[in-house]
């Protein structure tokens, strides 16, 4: 965890969406082949190992890692897209943000009981999104949940931990 190379590409944008806010923009790990690589072999030693049959990326960003991670550990991807994104029958969650309501969709015939799933995403700083997610995966009963992001921003009094219960197994690769 905070692998050096990672910190020193990962872009600070200050007051971004607004003033206050330290955006942290895993574009730049993105774009550089080094700190990709870095980050799927970090995530594969920590989930090679737990039986995952499925990933469920977050859209947009947790579909760069997670989709390649799944091909890694030999598992299905599944898409959680935002209303209207998805052809086929879906199952919704709606979360609140801090500037209003949204929501995500998953395909009803996307996880059955017998998937282990990691539901993985770029950023944990409230939990809101990740928590619908989480809430919408429990909907199809698997088997196991792991729940995974790149980043968790721990200062500026955001502490995304604390919607999740206790005892689900959560992972990051930079604490910040």
């Amino acid at each position: 965890m905070n692998n050096p190379t990672l910190l020193k590409n990962l872009r600070n944008i200050p007051d971004f969406p607004i003033p206050g806010v330290q955006f942290k923009d895993v574009t730049t790990l993105f774009k550089n082949a080094k700190c990709m690589k870095i980050m799927l072999n970090e995530l594969y030693e920590i989930y090679k190992d737990k039986g995952i049959t499925k990933v469920v990326g977050i859209e947009s960003r947790g579909f760069v890692l997670g989709a390649a991670l799944a091909v890694k550990l030999g598992a299905g991807f599944i898409m959680c897209r935002k209303p209207g994104k998805l052809p086929a029958e879906t199952l919704q969650e709606s979360y609140m943000k801090e500037y209003g309501k949204d929501t995500i969709e998953i395909h009803k015939d996307a996880i059955d009981e017998k998937d282990v799933v990691l539901i993985h995403d770029d950023l944990l700083a409230t939990g809101g999104s990740m928590k619908a997610a989480y809430n919408l995966v429990k909907k199809f009963n698997p088997a196991h949940v792991y729940i995974n992001f790149i980043i968790e921003l721990t200062g500026e009094g955001l502490n995304g931990r604390e919607v999740f219960d206790e005892g689900i197994e959560i992972s990051t690769l930079l604490r910040v």
